[in-house]
């Protein structure tokens, strides 16, 4: 089993990992002590168990302790306590603690997220914005588990990233993450009902044949199912990458700029079917995009600048999106 840092915290003491890789559990439960414990396993800041874990950022604090119960560590996972847990639909479907990444060293570094904390409710349209270089695609990409915080913590559902292996983390993504691209990043020799089918058949899974049904006629390819990628319009490749992200029910989706690459038309045939998958079959949706029309689709936009959250919005209309883009800089 691969571990991919060296020390936890066990009431507020480091203790170096044993050599089977196996990680203590703490003995306390509270929020704060499993947030500390986390934040010193995949970095922290500072000497481990030097300073008690502290939020920088209440406001946002506060939205995320609403939503993440006490926990414990088993197995080298963290798992919600069950006698403590919120009720599913109050869950965060995912979220971060503190998170940082850097890149580069010295007068060349590179602080791309600043401290972020930050909770995505489950079964909501959440847009994230900012000036190019705030750190949004970096968030996202950190979120899903496609990169590596410098320190912090990010989790999805109940579990910790930082708590599994390369594997596990491989599986946690294929079946509980789904991804849209720009570039739709479909496979050219696969046809378009291979390419929605793609992970499942990967996982060894076998398609839900009415959900499959549903959601291939939801996005309107019915027709174009024998088709390969190179046969379909622009708007109809991103419909297939959108059909992909959803055929594993994924808890999440994390889409980086969906429409960037469609005219106008395209763009909100995506955006609406995203708003219809949220609607109506409870799906989680979290996208990345410049587009103030856009993230006027979703029920929550965050603001990004030089990699610390500086604002959010509810129930956004395009033209207020706007005027606090402006405000940023954009």
């Amino acid at each position: 089993m691969t571990t991919r840092r060296s020390s936890t915290i066990v009431d507020g003491d480091a203790t170096a990992l044993p050599q089977d890789g196996q990680k203590r559990a703490p003995t306390g439960t509270g929020w704060a002590h499993v947030a500390q414990a986390t934040i010193a396993m995949v970095g922290g800041y500072g000497a481990p168990g030097t300073a008690p874990w502290r939020d920088p950022r209440p406001e946002f604090a506060a939205s995320t302790r609403a939503r993440w119960a006490p926990a414990r560590y088993t197995g080298g996972m963290t798992q919600l306590d069950t006698d403590d847990a919120p009720p599913p639909s109050s869950q965060a479907a995912a979220g971060a603690i503190e998170a940082v990444k850097v890149y580069g060293l010295g007068e060349n570094e590179v602080r791309a997220l600043d401290g972020i904390t930050i909770a995505l409710e489950r079964g909501r349209f959440t847009a994230i914005m900012g000036p190019s270089g705030s750190g949004k695609s970096t968030l996202m990409h950190c979120l899903a588990g496609l990169d590596a915080l410098t320190s912090g913590a990010v989790y999805i559902g109940d579990t910790y990233l930082a708590a599994l292996n390369d594997k596990e983390l491989t599986e946690l993504r294929r079946a509980k993450v789904g991804f849209v691209f720009q570039a739709y990043n479909l496979i050219p020799t696969l046809s378009a009902g291979e390419n929605i089918s793609l992970p499942l058949m990967l996982g060894g899974q076998s398609a839900d044949g009415a959900w499959y049904d549903e959601v291939v006629d939801t996005v309107g390819l019915r027709d174009r199912l024998k088709h390969r990628p190179s046969e379909l319009s622009g708007g109809q490749q991103q419909r297939v990458a959108v059909a992909r992200a959803l055929a594993t029910k994924p808890e999440i989706i994390f889409a980086d700029e969906p429409t960037g690459n469609l005219d106008s038309r395209a763009g909100a045939e995506i955006l609406e079917f995203m708003r219809r998958a949220v609607d109506q079959y409870g799906q989680t949706i979290v996208i990345v995009t410049h587009d103030a029309g856009a993230a006027a689709y979703a029920d929550r936009v965050v603001f990004l600048a030089d990699g610390k959250i500086v604002d959010e919005m509810r129930e956004p209309t395009s033209e207020r999106v706007l005027d606090r883009l402006k405000q940023l800089g954009d």
